[in-house]
């Protein structure tokens, strides 16, 4: 473990403060309940106010409240349960379905992360688990998310001329070859991944959106090469899409990008 910052754990300390009480604070009352000297909480005080984390109380100067910017936090954070919770029951149910593994992920800098995941009973199946971290570029659930991001941000993302890391020798490593595999995917609605995070196994996505239209996550089915065919995609990528439709709808989607 890195070594804590004092003067991020001080601002901290303070704001956890007011989970007690009447949920207001003046600076006296925080010098006095964390030993602090008054300069130092007057700065941290200060700083807090100014990124909207507390806020002055109307009518009583001195004291303070918290402000917008935790409500925020807190709400990103409930949606990402939501997410999770939904995604996994929805997951199960495609899962009865097909019998093959199933994930739902999110896109996390240039990496997706499986907030969700339900197994295949095959005896033969993919190996992974929640929690799990992968190149976007190599993975079915990472290109249909990377296909939804505007331009700019994925050019900021997956720079041209900078080589992508391979997982397999199926792998793209050409961010040009990434953004005509990405052009596909966007106009079918579908991404698919040949054996490219695991040479065993191939795997279709498809996108899940928000109750704005955004893409937030995406569901995939992966499947074993030995189960795999044309036809079998076939039906796997309108079950994906199936299961996909029906997150976006609990996550209050109803229709259009």
């Amino acid at each position: 473990m890195g070594r804590l910052v004092p003067a991020v754990t001080r601002a901290l300390d303070i704001l956890e403060l007011f989970l007690d009480g009447d949920g207001t604070l003046s600076a006296p009352d925080i010098v006095r309940r964390l030993q602090l000297p008054r300069t130092t909480v007057h700065e941290l005080v200060t700083t807090l106010a100014a990124r909207s984390y507390i806020a002055q109380v109307p009518g009583q100067p001195g004291r303070y409240r918290l402000g917008v910017r935790p409500y925020q936090l807190g709400s990103r954070y409930a949606e990402q349960l939501d997410l999770a919770a939904e995604g996994q029951q929805v997951a199960r149910s495609v899962a009865e379905t097909c019998d093959e593994t199933v994930h739902v992920a999110i896109l996390e800098g240039t990496d997706v992360i499986y907030i969700a995941k339900v197994d295949s009973t095959h005896a033969v199946r993919m190996v992974s688990a929640a929690g799990r971290r992968l190149p976007a570029h190599c993975t079915s659930v990472g290109k249909m998310l990377l296909a939804s991001l505007p331009e700019p941000e994925l050019a900021a993302r997956i720079p041209d001329g900078t080589p992508l890391a391979a997982m397999t020798p199926n792998s793209i490593t050409d961010p040009a070859a990434l953004r005509e595999a990405l052009a596909d995917v966007r106009q079918r609605g579908i991404a698919v991944e040949n054996r490219e995070s695991n040479p065993d196994v191939s795997c279709v996505a498809a996108p899940v959106r928000d109750r704005t239209g955004q893409v937030v996550a995406a569901l995939s089915i992966s499947v074993p090469m030995i189960r795999w065919s044309e036809e079998r995609r076939a039906e796997l990528e309108q079950l994906a899409a199936k299961g996909a439709t029906e997150l976006s709808e609990r996550l209050g989607h109803r229709g259009g990008a």
